[in-house]
This record gives structure tokens, sequence and C-alpha cells, in this order.
């Protein structure tokens, strides 16, 4: 019997559910890397509906609230584009 872990692969729009189970089971998925790719596709979403920057990071950080709003800017704007 196949035992799934996850119940919402956050990069459906890259692979596919079992592909990210397997690399969830395997221990090979780097969550912090995850949440930065969901908060960047998030912010670009918001963007995309004409929410203000500022806004946009203040309801991120809603979601988020561990998070300080320079960390979540740093994450949106450093690093890896989506």
């Amino acid at each position: 019997m196949k035992e799934s872990i996850n119940m919402d692969n956050p990069l459906a729009d890259l692979i596919s559910d079992e592909i990210y189970d397997l690399l969830l089971r395997r221990n090979l998925i780097n969550e912090k890397s995850v949440r930065d790719y969901t908060i960047k596709k998030k912010f670009k979403h918001l963007r995309d509906q004409k929410v203000s920057a500022a806004d946009a990071i203040e309801r991120i950080r809603q979601e988020y609230p561990y998070l300080q709003f320079d960390s979540i800017r740093k994450i949106i704007y450093l690093g890896n584009k989506i």
C-alpha cells in the first residue's frame, strides 16, 4: 500500500503530486525554499491584481506571522525569480 505524505502540492505548477510526494518522503524537499517560492508566487499574483507592493507584503505577512515585513521583502526581491 502506497502512503502519501502530501495533502497539497505547493509546486503543482512545476512537478506532479506523485513526484512531490516521492521527494518529500525521501527528505529531498527544502521546505524553506518551497515557502519562499510560494511567497514569491503569491506576491506576483497580488501585484497582477494591482495590489500595492506594501499591501501585498502585509497580506502575505498575515499568512506567515512569524516573518517580518523586511524578511518577506527580501524573499520577494532577492534570490531567484519565479
